[in-house]
């Protein structure tokens, strides 16, 4: 098995929200698949957890309804509760280095990496069709809006396909998204998404100055088909290579629509201080029950929440509405 930062990849799964996990099981974590929809009576996913374990990170999911997912190694399991790329994750399990800020404390390379190689467009012309994809359309998100993105279908693996752009258009990586669970994963050899913001390429094209920062692929296309230009993080990280990309960006207006848990606050504030100065920023809520702005489900609603936003004083704690100001004697 390749050098697993033990540290890392456990500070992973002791991160991640099981569900119905079962005590007592020294040296190995029980609880219901985290790729599933499914609701386990009896857990079905086993993780062996003892670090002096050969078979340390490895794996099995009994339900699993796809082969590539019925077992696997630390990698793609961490690649998956870190919401990164393969390459991304057999990297910060090799170096111990993660791009989150907090503890751990880990390794800190004293070699300096070598220039990236510059990413090669990701081929999804085999899936191309100009159909929409029930999947997509059933979470509200308009055929229309799906072409704009180019999502397409991958009927080999039941799952869509969400290419991520360059700014220029050009597709350097790709999500693919079950339609039966929650599992998903990306391109082998796509570009980093620590580095990348999905439907920025949309907005560089189109000259918007105007955008909902949320933090999914499904969030940011739903806002689109309720009439809000949105972009999307993919995770709930916002790396300086993210903050920078958004800066060179046309945007004057940023609104933050995080999602309604910890996890989503910690990301609002990230956005806020690394956007300060470089635009207007401003407050989005998602109101309970929702968890994100796709769970929202009306457009109205959707499009109420934008235009009331509050605006980040860099004075005070005062929040001022979209569109309004006042005057400092």
């Amino acid at each position: 098995m390749r050098d697993v930062n033990v540290d890392v990849f456990l500070s992973a799964v002791g991160s991640y929200d099981w569900r119905n996990v079962q005590p007592n099981n020294r040296g190995r974590l029980n609880a219901s698949s985290p790729f599933g929809l499914r609701v386990d009576s009896t857990p079905s996913f086993s993780l062996i957890t003892d670090p002096d374990s050969t078979a340390f990170g490895c794996w099995t999911d009994l339900g699993a309804k796809d082969s590539t997912w019925a077992r696997g190694g630390p990698i793609q399991l961490y690649s998956y509760l870190r919401n990164i790329t393969y390459e991304e994750a057999r990297e910060e399990l090799a170096t111990g280095i993660v791009e989150d800020t907090g503890p751990p404390t880990l390794r800190v390379k004293l070699v300096p990496p070598e220039p990236p190689p510059k990413p090669k467009p990701i081929e999804i012309s085999p899936y191309l069709t100009d159909e929409e994809i029930p999947y997509l359309t059933g979470r509200g998100i308009s055929p229309e809006i799906q072409r704009m993105f180019d999502c397409v279908y991958d009927r080999t693996k039941n799952a869509v396909v969400m290419p991520w752009c360059s700014p220029d258009g050009t597709p350097i990586n790709a999500k693919w998204r079950a339609t039966w669970g929650k599992a998903f994963w990306y391109a082998r050899g796509g570009a980093p998404v620590r580095d990348m913001i999905y439907g920025i390429h949309i907005v560089y094209a189109r000259m918007i100055e105007r955008v909902l920062l949320v933090e999914s692929e499904i969030d940011a296309m739903y806002a689109w088909s309720c009439g809000v230009p949105a972009i999307a993080v993919g995770g709930s990280a916002f790396t300086d290579a993210k903050a920078e990309l958004l800066r060179r960006s046309p945007v004057r207006e940023l609104l933050i629509g995080t999602d309604n848990d910890e996890a989503g606050e910690k990301l609002r504030r990230e956005v806020a201080e690394k956007m300060h100065g470089y635009c207007k920023v401003y407050d989005v809520y998602v109101p309970a029950p929702a968890k994100d702005i796709n769970e929202v489900g009306d457009a109205a609603e959707v499009r109420a929440l934008c235009n009331s936003a509050a605006r980040r004083s860099i004075f005070s704690k005062l929040q001022l509405p979209v569109g309004k100001s006042r005057r400092i004697m």
